[in-house]
């Protein structure tokens, strides 16, 4: 397995996990019956700690596509470079440290932490186009 395979392996499985500690707070705050009932306008709300995580992992899905295709293609083209392997770690890193600052609820590292992980996949787009 290549570096940049780890590091999107690594990715898929912290994003396939996020949805635990916010369900798991919703069972807390609505009970199991109430977690597992259809959803409505009048559910309890969840803290606001588990409403910001899922966001984070909303949005860690959406940027997972665009993140997991580059790393596949750069895989299907044989290129992987010290630049490709960083950016991968990077990304990784950076999604971690946007969920954990945003379930935190810390609005201005939050940004940065999304704009580092973005970065890095700019990164990934150069090296798909031979630029680095």
């Amino acid at each position: 397995m290549t570096r940049e395979l780890l590091w999107l392996t690594l990715t898929v499985v912290l994003t396939g996990l996020l949805w635990v500690p916010y369900t798991l707070d919703r069972i807390m705050v609505r009970g199991l019956m109430g977690a597992m009932d259809n959803p409505t306008r009048n559910d309890k709300p969840q803290s606001a700690w588990a409403q910001r995580l899922y966001f984070a992992h909303t949005n860690a899905v959406e940027n997972l596509v665009v993140f997991a295709a580059l790393v596949l293609i750069l895989d299907s083209m044989g290129h992987q470079t010290e630049g490709t392997a960083i950016a991968c770690a990077v990304y990784f890193w950076a999604r971690l440290a946007h969920v954990i600052i945003y379930a935190l609820g810390i609005p201005v590292l939050r940004t940065l932490a999304f704009t580092v992980g973005f970065l890095a996949q700019v990164a990934l787009v150069l090296a798909v186009f031979g630029k680095i």
